[in-house]
């Protein structure tokens, strides 16, 4: 899912003007945008053939938040270049650790009530019952 040169200047006025010395063209950039989209990979995992990953991220990362991307997005939607709608978005969340306390762990500690049940005062956390042994 690659756009040509002929495609890209049909939506080049959606993106910025280079200027100074750049060493990856908007054409590049977006087509390692649209790599990515296409194939679900990491910005490393970019092929080489579209320049660094890091400087293609950085680019991608300032078109989001000066809203290029929606433009352009919408620009190749209407020229009928690419056709491509993002409408959902997943999280992995397996490396969320979870406070032993959730996992139904038992306390460390014993219990010491004193005879006196307003001494002690309400309980500070909770207490998993405990079986005692049957003799």
């Amino acid at each position: 899912m690659e756009i040509t040169e002929e495609q890209y200047r049909r939506i080049e006025g959606c993106l910025p003007r280079q200027r100074g010395n750049v060493s990856i063209s908007n054409l590049q950039v977006l087509n390692a945008i649209l790599y990515v989209a296409e194939h679900g990979c990491k910005w490393r995992g970019v092929p080489k053939r579209f320049g660094n990953w890091h400087t293609i991220y950085t680019r991608m990362n300032r078109w989001a938040k000066a809203g290029v991307l929606d433009r352009v997005f919408a620009a190749l939607q209407q020229e009928q270049i690419v056709r491509i709608k993002i409408e959902a978005m997943s999280l992995d969340s397996t490396i969320i650790k979870v406070h032993p306390d959730g996992t139904g762990a038992l306390k460390k500690t014993a219990r010491r009530r004193s005879e006196n049940l307003e001494e002690d005062g309400p309980p500070k956390f909770i207490w998993l019952p405990q079986m005692l042994e049957r003799q």
